[in-house]
């Protein structure tokens, strides 16, 4: 059996899902190193990717530690929320925009200063460990998705196995490179909300904004069947007519308009790569195994559990609005964003400590209540993928 890839997408605050996600498959796995030989983080999951990969030899500790780093957030540990810090960023794009220019080429090109976050990461990253799990094979490649703001192409940097060949789609780039912090904020840059991060001459953003197939990475790198954590709500269709009712008589604030694009970005490619997969997979059962073996096809089945919330991420950082820095509540309030209003846009920047429990409690419990689906897509090859680890396997009471 070959390796199990992990893809752990963005969201911003909403990634707290995937840490409750990740302890519960810890729990059900039981004691050893994790079960992925290869981790692909976008966006916000580049941080949980990193994490977990420098944890790699012992899965529940890995999981603890990343909880643990979630637990301890604030929005003053992501980015500065000072009244003179948020003010100052505030007067800076003002000037910018009615000066027209005439002040200088460089002007201001983010609104959150995530030096908090960083500081916080350098602390919780020791990517030595992540290169020696590298080089003993207990992780065959991580990969960490940034968006090139000078060519548009999504570029996947990643650390592993000397057998893997770089790659060059349309819009997108596989390059071997040694992943460092920079890597992981650059993946993590929410366009606007966060400053872009120059890696050697480049500057890069977000992973989400050009990564359309988010699960080729993981594939590149060798990943024979995937698990990817989600972090979207599907809705039902009486949820989507009750919001249609209750927004047809209202205004249309921008936060609104905010939120349908940051959700377009980071939500929507996974799920589209999901139903992409599925119909190859479908394609491939069709055709007769002798074709196959032959090699007269470029394309192999690859399985893929996706886990993903039972509810909506969004309203529940609406109910959480009045916790934010008063200051930050100001500057969204200007763009409409008032809770149930803007309740998507809200979702990503809720780093307060009410919301990002009750996410990652929800992810727990989502992804418990699918444990024997989960016991039987990592079993029985995991055993022996996990380095000959003891104690009886997976655990599917």
């Amino acid at each position: 059996m070959g390796h199990t890839g992990l893809v752990l997408t963005g969201g911003g605050a909403r990634a707290a899902y995937q840490v409750g996600a990740l302890r519960a498959l810890a729990e059900i796995a039981g004691p050893g190193p994790i079960p992925f030989g290869v981790l692909a983080g976008i966006s916000a999951g580049a941080i949980n990717g990193a994490v977990l990969g420098c944890g790699a030899g012992d899965f529940a500790t890995a999981a603890e530690r990343l909880q643990a780093t979630w637990a301890s957030l604030t929005p003053d540990r992501v980015f500065r929320t000072g009244a003179l810090a948020l003010a100052g960023v505030g007067s800076r794009w003002l000037r910018d925009l009615s000066a027209g220019g005439l002040v200088g080429k460089t002007g201001i090109n983010y609104l959150l200063d995530p030096a908090p976050l960083r500081a916080l990461l350098a602390g919780a990253l020791p990517m030595g460990r992540l290169r020696r799990h590298l080089r003993t094979g207990r992780l065959r490649a991580v990969a960490l998705s940034a968006t090139n703001y000078h060519t548009g192409a999504g570029v996947t940097f990643f650390e592993g196995a000397p057998d893997i060949e770089p790659w060059i789609r349309s819009t997108r780039v596989g390059v071997r490179a040694r992943l460092t912090l920079d890597h992981v904020m650059a993946s993590a840059a929410i366009p606007i909300f966060f400053p872009p991060v120059r890696i050697e001459r480049t500057f890069y953003g977000d992973g989400c904004v050009r990564m359309i197939c988010p699960l080729s990475p993981a594939i590149h790198l060798g990943a024979e069947r995937i698990v990817a954590i989600s972090v979207r709500h599907l809705r039902s269709a009486a949820e989507t007519a009750r919001d249609e009712v209750r927004g047809a008589d209202d205004a249309l604030p921008l936060s609104e308009i905010a939120g349908v694009l940051l959700n377009a970005v980071f939500l929507d490619s996974l799920d589209s790569d999901v139903e992409r997969l599925q119909r190859i997979n479908r394609t491939l059962a069709l055709i007769p195994r002798e074709r196959l073996g032959r090699g007269e096809l470029e394309l192999r089945e690859v399985p893929a559990l996706v886990l993903r919330p039972s509810l909506d991420l969004g309203k529940l950082a609406a109910d959480e609005y009045g916790r934010f820095p008063r200051m930050l509540r100001y500057l969204l309030k200007g763009i409409g964003a008032t809770g149930h209003a803007g309740e998507d846009l809200l979702s990503y920047l809720a780093f307060e400590p009410v919301y990002v429990h009750r996410v990652m409690d929800l992810g727990y419990a989502d992804t418990m209540a699918r444990r024997a689906e989960v016991v039987e897509f990592l079993s029985p090859g995991e055993r022996r993928e996990r380095n000959g680890r003891a104690a009886g396997g997976l655990r599917a009471r």
